[in-house]
């Protein structure tokens, strides 16, 4: 089984990370501080990229954590934008052909819980979801295309993924500059346009952040008792995430019920417990 072990991140938030597969076969990366979680998602390259996104994402977050354990309470997008600047020296990146990837932050400082979100990740806590939606926001002709020729049994075949090219293609010509979206890829300046919510403590008794490719079928299948899955340990998260995946290749194998990328996405769930 693809499982990581239960983790506590000191003495102020605790943090159980399941994912699938495992970490070193998948693009989504989790990282710990003592009070902060870090999860990305890699985003799958249908266009040549210069580094494997999974390369991408690993570096990205290292060196995030990096700054969050320098910088416990320092400000997030701050570290965020140092980070992407250093991630993309390293890798000699150049905004525009580059990998990409989602970035959700759940921190507990000096009283408060903030959450940042850049990239269609998903923080979930009590009465409310977290999420930049901001590059679907865009409807591009081909994620319509895409998602309509699934749905009417076209499948994963060799024109999909030609539409997906099509598809990154109009997203990269609008990627991190204004009128289009924000994401972690070259330019630190995408950092800025982070979302930040900040809740205190007491309200956020539990949280959890995912990855699409976990949230789109758990809120599907009905599987999103979220505070339920908040005080799950890596075995029952982790199941969760194998049914999702089984679903998806007996259920619906061609993506008709749910329209998706692609058959199975890397799945990632961390479930929090601030002051723990």
């Amino acid at each position: 089984m693809n499982l990581q072990p239960d983790l506590s991140c000191g003495d102020h938030m605790r943090a159980v990370v399941a994912q699938l597969p495992a970490s070193e076969d998948s693009d989504d990366k989790a990282f710990l501080t003592p009070n902060a979680v870090v999860l990305l998602d890699g985003a799958s390259a249908f266009r040549p990229v210069p580094v494997p996104p999974a390369t991408y994402a690993s570096q990205l977050g290292a060196n995030l954590r990096d700054q969050l354990l320098a910088e416990p309470s320092g400000d997030l997008r701050t570290m965020l934008g140092r980070a992407i600047k250093e991630t993309a020296a390293g890798l000699e990146l150049v905004p525009g052909r580059s990998p990409s990837s989602t970035v959700t932050i759940a921190r507990e400082t000096g009283g408060w819980v903030d959450v940042l979100a850049l990239g269609d990740s998903v923080a979930v806590l009590p009465n409310e979801v977290i999420t930049d939606d901001r590059m679907d926001a865009l409807d591009l002709e081909p994620r319509r295309t895409y998602r309509e020729r699934l749905s009417a049994g076209g499948g994963f075949d060799d024109r999909h993924r030609e539409i997906l090219r099509s598809l990154q293609t109009e997203q990269a010509a609008r990627r991190n500059r204004e009128g289009g979206y924000w994401i972690a890829e070259a330019s630190e300046k995408a950092a800025q346009h982070a979302l930040i919510e900040r809740r205190r403590v007491d309200e956020v008794p539990w949280l959890v952040l995912a990855t699409d490719g976990a949230y789109d079928p758990m809120k599907h299948l009905g599987l999103n008792d979220w505070p339920q899955v908040s005080a799950m340990d890596t075995d029952s998260l982790h199941g969760l995430l194998v049914q999702c995946q089984a679903w998806e290749s007996g259920v619906d194998p061609s993506g008709e019920a749910l329209p998706r990328a692609k058959r199975h996405d890397d799945k990632s769930l961390v479930a929090v417990l601030p002051g723990a």
